[in-house]
């Protein structure tokens, strides 16, 4: 049987997550995009976040929303749980997760980009049409479309104050710009409490599609769909973010 977390970055590394990338990292992108939720028809209290993953998105949401978490990986999960307590959470693939209600907003942040074709990022978009209510809306947070996709790599890396520390290598390139993925590349070095170093690699597709293909998916699915620039302060080329409104 297919393993349905294929990568150990969500499986075994899971309790790594908050050093590989801290939750006070995503403090300002959540602010940007709780202003995105919120500009539903209608007033957004229920919010669903699909491929939420260590919930370092919902940590700064809860103060303003009640979430409701889903992802593939049950690890990321249980690290989600210690953060977000109040969260409910649930095990699902965005592109088949059926909860049977609706939401007043749905938040699809990087976890997208593990839809590697165009079948399947219509199944996601799909998902999350079946559990927006509407008047909601629906916000997805690509790494990147076609347009504004950059090659490259980025080192990052953080201590905790047991002594762990965690260092990570991401390359980024698209080995086929006619295809719709692109790969990053990732290396870990991971030192344990007792200085212990470890390293891991892995390969990662990540799905690449141009604006035109998610404003199209985005209408097919039933959304009035709508692309903006994100607003961010950080060094680095900000994301298209892509928003669908469910009419009334």
């Amino acid at each position: 049987m297919t393993d349905p977390v294929p990568h150990r970055f969500y499986g075994d590394l899971a309790p790594w997550w908050p050093l590989i990338s801290p939750a006070a990292d995503y403090a300002e992108e959540a602010a940007y995009l709780g202003g995105l939720l919120a500009s539903a028809a209608l007033p957004v209290r229920d919010v669903l976040e699909l491929g939420s993953g260590g919930g370092h998105n919902a940590v700064h949401l809860t103060s303003r929303f009640t979430m409701t978490l889903v992802d593939l990986s049950s690890a990321m999960l249980d690290m989600s749980r210690a953060l977000n307590p109040s969260s409910e959470h649930h095990v699902g693939d965005m592109r088949s997760v059926r909860l049977g209600r609706q939401f007043d907003a749905v938040l699809v942040h990087d976890a997208i980009d593990y839809m590697t074709t165009e079948a399947d990022l219509e199944l996601a978009i799909g998902t999350a049409h079946a559990h927006c209510r509407p008047g909601g809306v629906a916000v997805f947070v690509p790494d990147a479309t076609t347009e504004v996709y950059e090659p490259g790599t980025d080192v990052s890396g953080h201590d905790a104050p047991d002594g762990r520390a965690v260092r990570v290598l991401e390359w980024g390139h698209d080995p086929d710009p006619s295809d719709t993925w692109a790969v990053t590349e990732y290396s870990f070095l991971l030192r344990t409490a007792d200085g212990t170093v470890s390293a891991v690699h892995e390969t990662h597709r990540h799905g690449l599609f141009p604006r035109a293909t998610w404003l199209r998916l985005l209408a097919e699915a039933g959304f009035d769909a709508s692309l903006v620039v994100e607003e961010t302060t950080e060094d680095r080329t900000p994301r298209d973010v892509l928003v669908g409104h469910r009419p009334l």
